[in-house]
């Protein structure tokens, strides 16, 4: 193994033992990650906020045994790819070792930490924009016609994964035009790959056109309830915040990009920036979603400071501020640290805002923190009440959100498949199956009027119990029981289905 290549992989190492060792483990997974997971029992081409991909790595962690130390290998594989086609990149652009180290440096001690903990398609997707600006500039380097057929099963594969990579080509597709690049637009292979691109993702858009275009519906939901909220200031602060130690190296390779002779082709990466932010701007995107524009720049600003900067001194600082810079975030953006710990010192996190909820109150623990706890007791006190059913086969467990549901299906050692009219469970309720007993998991600030509203449709109505782990976001979510229905519980279903659904 060469040097280089023993480096490299000392950063994917390190990249593995910092995305478990940021983790505590009194917290569990995230209530996000009990959806995607429960996916895999329900494969299909589409649902109603993702495309596939997400479901069928939920599959192979299903295989592997759907551990906790499972399910978080997968997004900090996706980032350990990231880094590697980082490191890729800066060797196409013909980089020195420590250009190598630096980008890799840069990209490592940043907001990926925290978005490869979670089993989310984000992980993916940094890792396809980042993969498909690598081809493009291969493709530049090389005018070889087969990167053009990569980028299209990248994209494609991207697709599959989350709709919003389609702003790449949104941002790239100008920046090409605006340079000498444009030519590339006159290669009859750009076309052939564009129809391997679409071939490729046709079942996902057949799914769609079956099911009345779901990801429209979501999107203007999206759009009237958390995008509407969204301020462009906002949005465009967070983007400093992303990658603030390494911002400095991402300046540079901006202007390396104007200035540096060697870049001149690479120009349209440049306009590339800009027509993607004023994109997701002018959407009201959130911020976290134009993450995956920035690894590649990285890449251009090491390779620029590596032939501008002579001093070792200079260099040594270069790789320092990444990791100085990261050590204040490590004392709050993480959840390494116990809740109790938190609460007892909870200086730093109420000075950064971090305790105060989206309902604007003040919390102990910041939300997503507090997403990450009291599902394991939830799923155990629904497997007791369950168990204990007059009769379990025609028992429904029915729940008030996705994280309760998907929580209780991850963790249940009894055969329940608990849904929700919530998320993508609205698509998963089995109406074949005669119910004539209910569980209803209901949220803390939604639970007063359930047995005087339920209650009279059974012979049986009465509060089992409910979440009392002090920190977690569900505490005082209540677990119901109704037995012995007097009424057509299917019926009810199919018609609350019905409302629900597009």
């Amino acid at each position: 193994m060469t040097k280089r290549s023993a480096i490299l992989a000392g950063f994917i190492a390190l990249k593995f033992l910092l995305q478990y060792f940021l983790i505590s483990p009194e917290y569990e997974l995230h209530r996000d990650e009990y959806l995607h997971l429960d996916q895999a029992n329900h494969l299909a081409w589409g649902y109603l906020s993702v495309p596939p991909v997400t479901s069928w790595l939920a599959l192979i962690v299903s295989w592997l045994g759907n551990s906790a130390l499972t399910v978080r290998f997968f997004p900090a594989f996706f980032g350990a790819l990231t880094i590697l086609i980082v490191w890729k990149t800066v060797e196409e652009l013909a980089g020195n070792l420590f250009a190598c180290v630096l980008a890799a440096t840069g990209l490592l001690f940043s907001v990926l930490l925290r978005l490869n903990q979670l089993f989310q398609p984000n992980s993916v997707d940094v890792f396809c924009w980042t993969a498909l600006y690598f081809v493009v500039i291969s493709y530049i380097n090389s005018r070889n016609n087969r990167w053009l057929y990569i980028f299209a099963v990248v994209f494609a594969f991207g697709f599959l994964n989350k709709y919003t990579v389609g702003f790449l080509l949104i941002g790239l597709l100008p920046a090409i035009l605006l340079t000498d690049q444009r030519r590339l637009l006159a290669n009859r292979h750009v076309y052939l790959a564009m129809l391997v691109s679409l071939l490729l993702v046709m079942p996902n858009l057949i799914w769609q056109y079956q099911h009345a275009f779901p990801v429209v519906h979501h999107m203007k939901l999206l759009a009237e309830t958390q995008l509407v909220k969204v301020n462009r200031l906002d949005f465009f602060k967070e983007q400093l915040l992303f990658f603030i130690g390494s911002l400095f190296i991402i300046i540079t390779g901006l202007y390396a990009l104007l200035v540096y002779k060697p870049f001149v082709n690479y120009r349209l990466f440049f306009f590339a920036l800009i027509f993607t932010l004023l994109a997701f701007t002018y959407f009201r995107a959130k911020g976290y979603y134009a993450i995956g524009i920035y690894p590649i720049y990285l890449a251009f600003g090491s390779v620029f400071i590596s032939v501008s900067v002579r001093s070792v001194w200079l260099r040594i600082a270069s790789l320092a501020i990444p990791v100085l810079l990261f050590i204040p975030l490590f004392e709050v953006a993480f959840p390494n640290k116990s809740p109790e710990e938190i609460v007892r010192h909870p200086e730093r996190y109420k000075q950064l805002g971090l305790l105060r909820w989206e309902d604007g109150k003040e919390h102990p623990l910041p939300q997503d923190f507090a997403d990450m706890l009291g599902w394991r007791e939830l799923a155990a006190k629904v497997d007791s009440v369950y168990a204990h059913s007059p009769d379990p086969a025609k028992t429904l467990v029915l729940c008030d959100n996705y994280g309760q549901a998907g929580a209780i299906n991850y963790y249940t050692r009894q055969p329940i498949r608990a849904v929700t009219f919530n998320a993508d469970y609205i698509n998963w309720f089995d109406l074949d199956t005669k119910y004539t007993h209910l569980i209803r998991v209901k949220n803390a600030g939604e639970r007063s009027g359930e047995l005087k509203e339920t209650g009279p449709l059974f012979a049986t109505a009465y509060a089992a119990d409910s979440v009392r782990s002090p920190f977690a976001r569900e505490r005082r979510t209540t677990i119901f029981v109704f037995e012995f229905a007097n009424v057509d519980i299917n019926q009810r279903l199919a018609n609350e289905v019905q409302q629900e659904r597009w």
